[in-house]
């Protein structure tokens, strides 16, 4: 079934997470005006795979099925499957500014790869799991988000060296039926908004560590699962014409002794294999957000072109006009070149599925990284200028920064 966004919108409807914003419990995250514009976002997702003209890159046919599914749950094929979630992901930001959704694609994609190593390598059933649970998630049109950046506490220990334990996501009990996860994650993007929240581990663990190397699907309304999320974007200011109608909300996500049934766990405990999965979702989402910030980059010279016009300016008759405005498409047609040729020379795994290719995936990632083509998630802090050189001489600008109220 393909959903449209009303029909994702009411499919939130039967779900009931704790989730606060503002210090504030939502009774309803489907009819929470702060979270509206990343529910808008999203929904772009579902309602471009029914407009005739876009389903040839916003769904696919999945090869075990035959089933036609949306792009954003599809496991990679073939090269072209790649180019087709590189050019959907850029049409669906060019409309939302970012819609999230691909991240469902990517963990989905990095854990088909790594369960089926993690069963070549240790005899476990983790492929045919996932493969139910993949099933379920194209059957149902669910979008699922990542849970994955631990706390992390004292930065300069590992995990396994935390004072508190529960700033790193781990297992705390193994049952017959199941294991119990403890533990908080940060920055989870459309944490309130989700259907699943797809738990995977942030960095590669030590053998001793194995409790941290867990992957697994939770629900959102889980018992013992809580959200503290922040308003998507600038929801209800008259000025905010365009991040008033689509944003993204990021979240700090708590679990507190969370059951979570064997069939929804993917790895646990195996390390190696997790510091697999971590690195391959990076590239897969490295690879995303190359036609995610392409999309972005559309909007912005969109945007400079209709300022122009509207102050009855013509770019050819005004040199640095047009300069800015070239000088923005050439970055943005760099990076999203980058995603062309990882596309291209993709590779596939033994699972089955296509890897974009590693180096082009991350340089793409970097230039944009590097670029004015990309969102922030938080409004930055003003700088301050340097102070001047007290009478008694000249100082470094780290001693005159460390006097700072900063």
């Amino acid at each position: 079934m393909l959903m449209t966004a009303a029909d994702y919108r009411e499919s939130l409807r039967a779900y009931r997470p704790r989730v606060f914003v503002n210090g504030s419990a939502v009774d309803s995250v489907a009819d929470e005006p702060l979270f509206a514009p990343g529910i808008n976002a999203i929904g772009v997702t579902y309602d471009f795979a029914h407009v005739p003209e876009h389903k040839a890159i916003m769904t696919a046919r999945q090869g075990p099925s035959g089933k036609t599914v949306n792009r954003m749950a599809h496991i990679n094929e073939t090269s072209t499957d790649l180019l087709y979630k590189l050019e959907a992901v850029r049409l669906v930001c060019r409309t939302s500014g970012c819609a999230q959704r691909y991240l469902t694609h990517d963990s989905l994609n990095a854990m088909h790869q790594a369960t089926r190593r993690t069963d070549d390598a240790h005899g476990t059933d983790y492929a045919d799991r996932l493969a139910a649970y993949v099933e379920r998630v194209q059957d149902e049109d669910l979008t699922v988000g990542i849970a994955m950046t631990d706390a992390k506490g004292d930065r300069s220990q590992r995990p396994g060296g935390q004072v508190n334990p529960d700033t790193y996501v781990h297992i705390t009990e193994r049952r017959p039926d199941g294991v119990v996860i403890r533990g908080t994650k940060a920055i989870v993007t459309s944490a309130p908004y989700v259907h699943d929240l797809m738990v995977m581990p942030c960095r590669t663990m030590a053998p001793e560590e194995a409790d941290f190397a867990v992957c697994c699907a939770v629900p959102v309304d889980a018992p013992g699962v809580t959200i503290i999320a922040r308003p998507a974007s600038r929801p209800g200011e008259n000025g905010a014409a365009f991040t008033g109608r689509y944003g993204q909300s990021t979240g700090v996500v708590v679990f507190d002794d969370v059951f979570v049934p064997h069939e929804r766990v993917f790895l646990a405990g195996e390390t190696e294999e997790g510091g697999f999965l971590t690195t391959t979702y990076a590239t897969h989402h490295r690879h995303s957000c190359i036609g995610a910030r392409a999309g972005f980059g559309d909007l912005l010279i969109g945007a400079g072109a209709l300022m122009t016009e509207a102050n009855g300016l013509d770019p050819d008759d005004h040199g640095h006009i047009r300069e800015a405005i070239v000088e923005l498409i050439t970055i943005t047609e760099g990076f999203y070149a980058c995603g062309v040729a990882a596309s291209v020379y993709g590779t596939r795994d033994p699972s089955g599925a296509m890897m974009p290719e590693t180096v082009f995936s991350n340089i793409g990632k970097l230039v944009l990284r590097r670029s004015p083509v990309r969102t922030r998630t938080t409004t930055p802090r003003p700088r301050r200028p340097w102070r001047r050189c007290s009478a008694a001489g000249p100082t470094s600008r780290r001693s005159n920064a460390a006097k700072s109220p900063d």
